[in-house]
């Protein structure tokens, strides 16, 4: 009969590995849209969603999205905060959220958005995460960066000729703009945002 070790102090017979689970978290950074903004959006959303039947974001949640980090140890999200605590911003910017817009395009959409204008400030900054991120090890984005705030997510062939319409019925798609103070690491779980830290923009 083959010898399967002498049980340890802990329980655990001598000579076995002991496997270690380490808890994963999804995370991204992002800038926070302040309230006089949020307003406008949510009165547009208000009157878009009966008009069609999608995934369509809470207002509360929407962010400017600086970099998706994606599932990262938990142990180790002290390397990401003292990573990003080395971020600077280049220059002081401004964000303005203007416009609505489909990807990939409007015939075979999979995300409605509103668009984002700020300068070259916020692509510096998302570079400057990237780069910082990619010394401990995060991968750098196959994608080129495209600010945007992603308003609804449209997961089948719905019928979209009445949201369509009210989107040519808006009036104006300027929700107005914001100069950041900050950036924000974020937990994503369940559908729901967490703030693990924030970040002065110096």
């Amino acid at each position: 009969m083959a010898d399967l070790g002498t049980p340890t102090a802990h329980g655990a017979p001598q000579g076995f590995c002991t496997l270690v689970i380490t808890s994963r978290m999804r995370l991204f950074t992002a800038i926070d849209i302040p309230a006089d903004v949020k307003e406008p959006l949510r009165s547009l959303l208000n009157r878009l969603r009966p008009t069609a039947e999608l995934q369509w974001s809470p207002v509360d949640n929407l962010h400017v999205t600086t970099k998706f980090i994606g599932e990262w140890p938990e142990d180790r999200v002290g390397e990401i905060k003292s990573a990003l605590a080395q971020v600077s911003a280049p220059a002081p910017m401004r964000i303005h959220v203007h416009g609505l817009g489909w990807f990939p395009n409007a015939a075979h959409p999979w995300v409605f958005w509103a668009g984002i204008e700020s300068g070259d400030g916020l692509s510096a900054l998302a570079r400057a995460t990237e780069e910082a991120l990619a010394k401990i090890g995060v991968p750098h984005e196959d994608r080129a960066y495209s600010p945007h705030l992603t308003l609804a997510h449209i997961k089948d062939r719905s019928d979209l000729a009445a949201l369509h319409q009210a989107i040519e019925d808006t009036e104006s798609t300027d929700f107005g703009s914001f100069q950041p103070s900050e950036f924000v690491l974020y937990l994503s779980a369940g559908g729901r945002y967490k703030k693990l830290a924030a970040f002065p923009l110096r």
